[in-house]
């Protein structure tokens, strides 16, 4: 594990990354972060307005001038990521990858089940077209179980169970 000591998540939208931080926030020492929130605040907008009046490629710039940030001066830190950070290429270096995986369709109906359901479909615009989602899906879930560290099934499991299972996993490796 990196001498940084940062646990990050990673995993499809919509799987449960900030749930399950806030959980592990709680459960141990950890501070937590989100990258999309960070990107928003960097910005002042949103990030669907990022892809609206900029375009994917512009936020994966973002991300990329934030991982950078993130391998040089965080630490001891729990980082959520959205969907398409596991791509930057120094994201073993930021700290301990974990994947929270789950089926696209339990991911659909946890979404669609949350309280806040509409909000929460609208402010990813990725999953604006359902067809594309599942396509862009089956291509990452590969790359994101390659990429892990560990891998947790999130599919029926509280957010609690989940971040218990990742902090005894993580110490594995300190």
């Amino acid at each position: 594990m990196p001498s940084r000591n940062n646990i990050i998540l990673i995993g499809f939208m919509g799987v449960g990354k900030g749930s399950v931080a806030r959980e592990v926030v709680k459960n141990s020492d950890y501070i937590a972060i989100d990258t999309d929130d960070l990107i928003e605040s960097m910005e002042n907008k949103s990030i669907k307005k990022i892809f609206a009046d900029d375009g994917e490629e512009y936020f994966r710039v973002l991300e990329h001038k934030l991982s950078k940030w993130l391998e040089n001066s965080v630490k001891n830190t729990l980082i959520s990521t959205g969907g398409g950070f596991y791509k930057q290429k120094n994201i073993k270096d930021i700290g301990i990858v974990v994947f929270l995986n789950s089926p696209f369709d339990k991911i659909l109906k946890r979404i669609k089940d949350h309280p806040n359901s509409a909000s929460k479909l609208k402010k990813r615009p990725l999953l604006s077209d359902m067809k594309k989602a599942k396509e862009l899906y089956d291509e990452r879930l590969p790359e994101y179980l390659t990429l892990a560290d560990i891998v947790i099934d999130v599919t029926n499991k509280s957010a609690m169970d989940c971040s218990k299972e990742i902090l005894k996993k993580v110490k594995k490796y300190a």
